[in-house]
């Protein structure tokens, strides 16, 4: 039987956790609406599409690695302000970059897409949160796989095999779900181990999710590959 001493600290400790993943949903919510916008308004903005097709891209991946860096490696550096638009400012950029989305695809297809993974990540997330179970060996091996995924998408860039891309993308779904999981039972490690950082941490957390959440998108989105 639980002593009774410990469930109002294990119950204080579950709600500010519950409160912080609130937060960190929020935010990656945000960003993710971001995201969408810049990606629609550079869809529709020729000049910006052309700076972009003549090297421009490269410009804009660079701002986000920096950025992807800096925000998770300066976690206890930077204020609560600087961390905030040090996201926004990335969504947008990736929003930029994800712009030929819309060229490629269909606005249906982009839509349903975009439902089904929020349906899953959902679900993912919430077993990520829930579960007793630790995850550490499926995030270590989803992380080793993730870079057999890119790998084989560099190599398929040269073969252009459909049915190769088709098999790389079920894969990267699946890493993506595993890494979903994973990231967000490490959260509640992270908060518990800094808990002077609680805002730029909520920040940091978004982008993680956020950044598990649109790649998993883009491979649903090749599965589905409903083309203009």
């Amino acid at each position: 039987m639980d002593d009774p001493k410990n469930q109002p600290f294990s119950y204080s400790q579950d709600a500010i956790f519950s409160n912080f993943m609130q937060r960190v949903y929020q935010w990656m919510a945000m960003g993710l609406a971001l995201t969408g916008l810049a990606a629609l308004v550079t869809a529709g903005n020729m000049p910006l599409l052309r700076f972009l097709a003549q090297g421009g891209m490269l410009v804009f991946f660079l701002a986000e690695f920096g950025l992807v860096i800096w925000l998770t490696r300066s976690l206890q550096k930077i204020s609560a302000q600087a961390a905030t638009i040090g996201f926004l400012v990335f969504s947008v950029i990736n929003g930029v970059t994800l712009s030929s989305i819309f060229r490629v695809y269909t606005a249906a297809s982009i839509s349903s897409t975009f439902f089904i993974t929020a349906m899953t990540f959902a679900g993912v997330s919430m077993y990520g949160w829930m579960t007793k179970q630790d995850l550490t060996s499926i995030g270590s091996f989803c992380g080793m796989a993730l870079w057999g995924v890119i790998v084989a998408s560099v190599v398929n860039i040269f073969f252009h095999s459909p049915v190769f891309q088709w098999g790389v993308s079920y894969c990267g779904v699946a890493v993506f779900i595993g890494l979903t999981a994973y990231d967000t039972q490490r959260l509640k490690g992270i908060h518990e181990s800094v808990p002077d950082a609680s805002e730029q941490l909520a920040i940091v957390g978004a982008l993680m999710l956020y950044l598990d959440f649109i790649n998993m998108f883009l491979f649903l989105l090749q599965i589905f590959n409903r083309r203009r």
